[in-house]
């Protein structure tokens, strides 16, 4: 694929965020349904700017993908991971209670914290721990309005620490295992991926607030 159609591909998925921010604000019933083709469009154009094409990163990609799809299996149907919580359907297709769109986002989510975290610190350790921090950061922002985005709910209202120390723990593990391959790519997309999530969640938090 040529450099011209990656920026574009970039300037496209901006608008596809920005819109959808407005979207959601002003009809949310109508955007909802776009919300899987959303995150394949974002992993697609993050995917394009890394190296995917080696074995090594590959495999380590969709090793996650199957991680994340393992344990969300196992969260959605005991509890016992992420507390007592269900999928909606803005989520797209499931399979036993778990969209297969969110275990793309789960190796999104880390692929882009263990990139951003390079520009903290090239030591594994610690940029393992930034990585782990900026995705529990980045959940912990989505946590406050994915019940009106009718992305996922918890049974007892918002989530609460039993969340976001598995998240954390998760996070962190998932970073420093993968950390040598998926360190290995584009870093300014990774930020500017996430300063995208960031701002629709982050609006979208303050439209609910105001």
């Amino acid at each position: 694929m040529s450099k011209t159609v990656k920026t574009y591909l970039v300037y496209f998925l901006i608008l596809v965020y920005v819109s959808g921010t407005i979207g959601f604000a002003i009809n949310p019933i109508f955007f909802k349904p776009f919300t899987p083709f959303t995150l394949l469009l974002t992993a697609l154009v993050f995917l394009i700017h890394q190296p995917w094409k080696t074995s090594e990163y590959s495999l380590s990609f969709i090793s996650l993908i199957l991680i994340g799809f393992t344990i969300e299996i196992i969260g959605v149907n005991t509890g016992l991971i992420f507390g007592e919580y269900s999928y909606g359907h803005s989520m797209g297709f499931a399979v036993l209670g778990v969209p297969l769109v969110i275990s793309l986002n789960w190796a999104l989510l880390i692929a882009l914290g263990i990139l951003i975290s390079k520009y903290l610190s090239t030591n594994k350790w610690i940029a393992s721990f930034c990585s782990a921090f900026i995705i529990t950061a980045t959940d912990f922002l989505m946590e406050h309005v994915c019940v009106d985005l009718d992305f996922w709910r918890f049974e007892s209202g918002l989530a609460g620490i039993h969340n976001y120390s598995a998240w954390f723990l998760i996070s962190f593990i998932s970073s420093f295992v993968f950390f040598t391959p998926l360190s290995r790519g584009n870093k300014l997309i990774a930020l500017k991926i996430l300063a995208l999530q960031v701002f629709f969640f982050g609006i979208s938090f303050l439209i609910k607030l105001f």
